[in-house]
């Protein structure tokens, strides 16, 4: 607890030391001391950026950097005074105007000037321009990285704690660029300041000699120089090491590992180029001329470097390989094993032994077509679906194929081996085995390949094994469409949405519904046959409907709305909607018996009702499709959902709509007949 009070006071109390040392005169034995702990400082600093991680792990350093650089001025204020006061600043500022000049003041400033170049012109410079591209591309990149952690977070992927923490860590890396690119202006300033400080303490220094120490030109110009110069370069080395500090946390990207471990990791990695530049070094000892050693050593050890990492990465892939050979193949009855098999896929296609030949043989196809299969319902349904795993089972039946959901079968179906399915009339002659298409139950027959051609000129339509089980596979998919969406692919969805319409998801998930909501309005729509491809508009929609409620049947039939015209136009022929209707009578005794209920808003009018109502429906229905006619069944808004459920089992494909569909599209109505409970009225 004491030294954590010691920390929170030591730079408080240091700043106002500094402000102190610009108006009170310090003697040279505390400015010797003060001038050790400056360089000693910015050592430590320039060390500490090498070392750390990533750039936020040392997010102090703006403020760092500006309370150096104020106690660098401050010492430089402290020298100037004690230069041109008393001629004499301290041994160390004396030590190092002997060291530089070596009597001969023309070097010494050359040096002195070479060193303030070095880090105005470079290094000043160039940190200065990566610290303002830097702190600009993080502001810029700022909205998508929160747009990320909103979504992983809305996916589940990462929980409200981790989400928090990172945009905590977000916020401080935009706080620390934009930090670095002002704090990158004090070391600017500082260098510029050092110049003017110098040359006024040797001009200053020179006219004082002269006017008030009446020494001679020659002696005022020796010793002024020599106390300015040394004064420079105690100042200016510190200067240096800081400005380094900044170019080296400006240019580091986020990583693992410090520089020092990075660079020689990196530089290691390539045994090619080390070779090839120790090489280029032996030869230029062919150059007449040239020194020979310098050369050979240089290029020897860069040969002999490179050799020795060629061996030591040998070494790690043997050692890798080594316990992966190890490793022993679970047995069959292994709990690794044995959870491998308990695992459900979500679709999966069992073939019998003798149909393994379509993935797994000359010209087999299936597998490719799967894929295809899997781009084109996701652009008809907006569901992707999930991937096929496709298996043998020696327990199916010769020539049997099952589609299974789940782990539950829910469909089976025949295609013999080496033969075609022919769909037509007059094929009584063809050699075959009857058969049926498993969609439309039309009759066929699986005839031998070689008898394509004389099929084809009956006017039959023949169609190979793989169409037959990808046709198969694909109605069985859009028919269950709504058992293949689950959290995660929501998720998914919701999570490309944001992509593009951020502003859409974020009013709806998760502040009006959980994806859980969105789910089982979005199994409704796919129950019904309605594509989920315009997200968009669903949850456009769904934000304008939860605001009054999130009962499940609302949700539903406002995104219904929102899609009235692609799922009228979807049941449109030829520009003309052929309807259904009820009749008045019949209608206005549904909306009487409309009934809320814990599983949705049901129809509970009487036993005669309902009878004359399926009955009427399913047979006029039958009729029209033999007909040749798809029709709809049209009524109002209100008993539409309900319908549906109470229909469903005795004309499932039937399509329901509602008036508000119907009149949102400019399709031309056809009524082709009308349900009644006392009769039949076929128009």
């Amino acid at each position: 607890m004491k030294s954590r009070r010691l920390s929170q006071l030591a730079v408080p109390i240091g700043v106002v030391a500094i402000i102190l040392m610009m108006v009170v005169p310090v003697p040279a034995g505390v400015l010797d001391f003060l001038i050790a702990l400056n360089i000693t400082g910015a050592l430590l600093i320039v060390l500490v950026s090498m070392y750390v991680e990533r750039p936020l792990d040392f997010s102090s350093f703006p403020s760092l950097l500006l309370v150096a650089t104020l106690f660098r001025l401050a010492l430089n204020i402290s020298a100037t005074r004690a230069v041109l006061g008393d001629g004499y600043a301290g041994e160390v500022i004396n030590a190092f105007g002997h060291f530089v000049i070596g009597g001969s003041l023309v070097i010494g400033l050359v040096i002195f000037a070479i060193l303030l170049v070095i880090q105005f012109v470079v290094i000043t410079n160039g940190a200065g321009r990566v610290a303002e591209v830097g702190a600009r591309f993080t502001l810029d990149a700022m909205p998508g990285k929160q747009m990320a952690i909103d979504a992983d977070l809305n996916s589940g992927l990462i929980d409200e704690n981790e989400a928090r923490r990172r945009r905590i860590e977000v916020a401080s890396e935009a706080d620390f660029y934009g930090s670095m690119d002002g704090a990158s202006k004090f070391v600017k300033g500082d260098a510029i300041a050092a110049i003017i400080i110098t040359v006024i303490n040797l001009v200053g220094g020179i006219t004082i000699g002269i006017l008030s120490e009446h020494l001679p030109i020659g002696e005022a110009v020796a010793k002024y120089s020599l106390l300015s110069v040394g004064d420079g370069l105690v100042s200016q080395i510190p200067a240096l090491l800081l400005s380094v500090a900044t170019g080296l946390i400006v240019t580091r990207a986020s990583g693992s590992s410090d520089l020092g471990t990075a660079v020689a990791a990196q530089l290691g990695s390539q045994q090619r180029a080390m070779q090839i530049a120790g090489g280029a070094a032996l030869a230029l000892c062919l150059v007449p001329g040239l020194p020979k050693l310098p050369f050979l050593v240089v290029g020897g050890a860069l040969l002999i470097m490179a050799r020795r990492i060629a061996a030591t990465a040998k070494a790690e892939e043997a050692t890798l390989a080594g316990p992966a050979a190890a490793v022993p193949v679970p047995s069959v009855d292994s709990a690794e094993a044995i959870l491998d098999d308990l695992a459900v896929d979500p679709l999966e296609l069992a073939l019998s032994s003798d149909m393994i030949t379509l993935v797994d043989g000359i010209g087999a196809d299936l597998l490719d077509r799967v894929r295809a299969l899997r781009r084109k319902l996701a652009l008809e349904l907006g569901v992707v679906m999930p991937p096929v795993r496709t298996r043998d089972n020696f327990d199916l039946p010769a020539s049997t194929y099952a589609i299974k959901l789940n782990g539950v079968e829910v469909a089976r179906g025949k295609a013999p081996a080496g033969t075609v399915l022919a769909i037509g009339d007059g094929l009584e002659n063809l050699p075959g085995t009857a058969g049926s298409e498993p969609v439309f139950g039309l009759a066929g027959k699986w005839i031998g390949t070689e008898l394509r051609g004389q099929a084809e000129l009956l006017g039959a339509t023949v169609v190979d094994r793989s169409s037959v089980i990808i046709t198969h596979l694909s109605e069985v998919v859009r028919n269950h469409a709504s058992r293949l969406l689950g959290r995660e692919e929501v998720a998914a969805l919701t999570k490309s949405i944001r992509r593009t319409h951020p502003v859409v998801v974020e009013d709806l998930t998760p502040a009006m519904l959980s994806l859980g909501e969105i789910q089982r309005v979005l199994h409704a729509l796919l129950e019904e046959g309605v594509p989920i491809r315009d997200l968009v508009r669903i949850f456009e929609a769904l934000s304008l409907a939860a605001k009054s409620g999130t009962e499940p049947d609302r949700l539903v039939e406002a995104a219904r709305l929102a899609l009235a015209p692609a799922i009228t136009a979807a049941q449109t022929v030829g520009g003309t909607l052929s309807v259904l209707m009820l009749d008045p009578r019949m209608q206005q005794s549904l909306l009487e018996s409309v009934r809320p209920s814990d599983t949705g808003v049901q129809l509970l009018p009487g036993p005669d009702v309902v009878e004359a109502l399926v009955t009427d429906t399913a047979r006029q229905y039958q009729s029209l499709l033999e007909r040749g006619i798809r029709p709809v069944l049209v009524c109002a808004p209100q008993i539409r959902l309900p319908l549906r459920r109470l229909i469903a089992s005795t004309a499932p494909d039937l399509p329901v709509l509602s008036y508000s569909e119907v009149s949102s599209n400019a399709a031309i109505v056809d009524t082709v007949g009308v349900i009644s409970n006392a009769r039949t009225v076929g128009v």
